[in-house]
């Protein structure tokens, strides 16, 4: 192949901005004169109105926000105490009192000191909280929260 024969396709800009008067967008280029659009790094950020209070601030606000994120509610050590078997889990504590539902994410924090061994099926557990309960002759497990049977799957 000889290089007169190569067909490449041009890729050549349509106009060649800035090259003088008689270019057709030469001179200013198509930016008109001076001011805050004409300089390189010129413009505004979207939605600026020259300083005039832009319709998004002007527009009243949608009241509230709701976050379906699960609240983790926290059980204590010493809390444990009231329970009466060893295995403890989100239905155990529900049924004793300390959970508002079985459903409900609990994380276990260290407080006070654990009389009796238990062994704890959680979503959550600090290092202090499961050293006590080693300790006190029990474990922790970690488990996923139970899905609640009348809402879809989360």
């Amino acid at each position: 192949m000889k290089y007169n024969e190569l067909s490449v396709a041009k890729q050549r800009s349509r106009h060649r901005r800035g090259r003088g008067i008689s270019a057709g967008r030469g001179k200013t280029a198509g930016r008109g004169t001076k001011g805050q659009g004409a300089r390189k790094s010129g413009g505004v950020r979207p939605g600026f109105e020259g300083g005039q209070t832009p319709l998004i601030a002007r527009l009243p606000h949608l009241r509230g926000f709701r976050s379906y994120r699960p609240k983790t509610e926290v059980i204590y050590t010493d809390q444990l105490n009231i329970v009466k078997k060893t295995a403890v889990d989100n239905q155990g504590l529900f049924e004793t009192g300390l959970l508002t539902s079985p459903y409900s994410v609990a994380k276990l924090l260290n407080r006070g000191e654990l009389k009796s061994k238990k062994d704890v099926k959680l979503q959550a557990a600090s290092a202090n909280a499961v050293k006590s309960l080693q300790k006190a002759g029990g474990g922790f497990v970690k488990i996923v929260r139970l899905p609640h049977p009348k809402r879809k799957a989360e």
